[in-house]
């Protein structure tokens, strides 16, 4: 399988190197004895042949002299092996490369371009920094380097210098980051928070909401600070703030209000608050806290009555789960042990469900990330608003 795969990509490669090299050997003649192969050639296929690619590849190298109208085969033959996951070898391609002192400025700076992505692959994160720090001054690839360098300090979590690289890139590119800073400043105010430090914490969470004033996550770092503060009325507009930022995280919010507004014995307004969404939004969540609040105020009864009417445009497993488990309470024997089934049943969907999904790739979970650990994209991760989910 590697045999055939090499010969397949080298030997295109190899062959043009000797049509090459013969044609620079000697002058064009009308009847060239086409038959002539360079012997260099002949020991590389030799070591293809005999499984020793690495040994065909130092060949090769040697065989296709650097020069303005073989620079670009270099390139192509060590992207090749990059993207096939060859890493090392395209690494030794690069490398020969830029030694060679023939190359002009332009020439250098796009092998170091594609040493750099080399580098990236294989994980060699400080090499590849080095090298996309250094041709962030280059024009042809400022704005590609600029991304690559944010990618590695994301990897890295320097998010300080992650925000350094998407302000000179907003400049070179003209197009705001607003979005992923303010993810930076929010991880910067999660570590301000584990260490204590609850007034930095607050800062960077401003920051975040001065970058991006839709930062659903800034609004709700911002929510908790005040309710560790005790400071329940300024953490309840926190919250609140999500509705308008992205309806999609409200539930999120809606446990951490109804704790709000009871710590601070304003049950009712919470209830007032509870309408409004379910006039507006509905969904199993607000449907799930207003049959709480019914329960609560009015006993078992109306809070069966409530949830039945709620779901019966749009039932959820979610839902059916708190309705069975409702009535349950109030049934004996039989009927009981047939509730139970249903109960376990729709435990275990919910269980075997996710609860997350990212809307560009698809990844699902039962945690919210706010980076996609599969596409690595900002805010693409948000409740499942179907059947089975939300």
């Amino acid at each position: 399988m590697l045999l055939s795969s090499l010969l397949f990509l080298l030997l295109p490669v190899a062959a043009l190197s000797g049509w090459y090299m013969g044609r620079r050997e000697k002058p064009p003649e009308k009847d060239v004895n086409l038959k002539t192969t360079s012997p260099t050639y002949l020991k590389g296929l030799n070591f293809l042949l005999n499984e020793q690619p690495d040994k065909a590849i130092d060949v090769f190298i040697q065989l296709l002299e650097v020069d303005s109208e073989t620079i670009e085969t270099h390139l192509a033959l060590g992207s090749l092996f990059r993207r096939r996951g060859e890493v090392d070898r395209a690494i030794r391609i690069h490398q020969n490369l830029i030694a060679r002192p023939t190359l002009n400025k332009e020439q250098r700076s796009q092998a170091l371009f594609e040493l750099g992505q080399d580098y990236l692959r294989a994980g060699l994160l400080d090499r590849a920094e080095a090298l996309f720090s250094e041709l962030i001054t280059s024009n042809p690839h400022t704005e590609a380097a600029l991304l690559y360098l944010i990618d590695i300090y994301q990897q890295e979590k320097d998010w300080e210098k992650a925000i350094e690289m998407s302000r000179r890139l907003e400049v070179k590119s003209g197009h705001k980051q607003f979005t992923q800073i303010a993810h930076y400043y929010c991880e910067l105010a999660e570590l301000a928070r584990a260490e204590g430090d609850r007034s930095r914490a607050m800062k960077l969470i401003k920051r975040a909401l001065n970058s991006d004033s839709k930062s659903v996550r800034a609004s709700l770092l911002e929510g908790e600070a005040y309710m560790s503060d005790e400071n329940y009325k300024q953490a309840i507009k926190s919250f609140r703030r999500i509705e308008q930022q992205d309806i999609n995280y409200l539930p999120e919010a809606i446990s951490r209000l109804s704790d709000c507004y009871s710590r601070t014995g304003k049950q009712d307004e919470m209830s007032a608050y509870l309408q409004q969404l379910y006039a507006r939004h509905k969904g199993t969540p607000i449907i799930l806290a207003m049959t709480n609040l019914v329960e609560d105020q009015q006993g078992d009864d109306k809070a069966i009555e409530f949830i039945t009417s709620s779901i019966k445009n749009a039932p959820t497993v979610r839902a059916m789960d708190r309705l069975i488990e409702l009535n349950i309470r109030n049934s004996e024997g039989v009927e009981k042990e047939k509730l139970l089934v249903l109960k376990e049943i729709t435990g275990k969907l919910l269980d075997a469900k996710p609860i997350y999904q990212c809307h560009i790739c698809g990844f699902s979970s039962k945690q919210l990330y706010w980076q996609c650990p599969s596409c690595r994209n900002w805010d693409a991760i948000k409740p499942i608003h179907d059947l089975e989910g939300e």
